[in-house]
């Protein structure tokens, strides 16, 4: 089965050597985003909401640019360098996805690319 590379320039550029989203059949495996702007790639300020916010907007339009949307996305993977912000992330969280929600896991981590506070990765699986 052959890979299709997912791009789009509504989201930020791979800041490394790897694609914002890879599709294989109807899955497609996203990349971490972080809250970064897509026009001028740096990080957005603001607080954990507005992190998240990015982020999740990020994750929304590649979703778009691989024929999907949240709506199809079945795991989500979140990454917060302080587990004290998540009652915070998981409200944001309810403004992008609505019941059944996807699988989910949360890690706290020691640090993300550029001092991000938030990251999310995603898998999601288009008709």
């Amino acid at each position: 089965m052959s890979k299709q590379i997912i791009h789009t320039e509504q989201a930020p550029a791979a800041i490394g050597p790897y694609s914002q989203a890879v599709r294989v059949g109807n899955t497609v495996y996203f990349s971490g985003q972080i809250p970064l702007d897509p026009a001028t790639g740096n990080l957005v300020e603001g607080d954990i909401e507005a992190q998240a916010r990015r982020a999740f907007d990020n994750l929304k339009a590649v979703a778009e640019a691989a024929g999907g949307s949240l709506g199809d996305v079945v795991r989500l993977g979140l990454y917060l360098t302080d587990l004290g912000e998540f009652a915070k992330v998981n409200a944001v969280m309810q403004d992008y996805f609505q019941a059944p929600f996807p699988a989910r896991s949360t890690i706290e981590v020691a640090g993300l690319p550029k001092g991000a506070a938030f990251e999310v990765d995603a898998v999601m699986v288009v008709g």
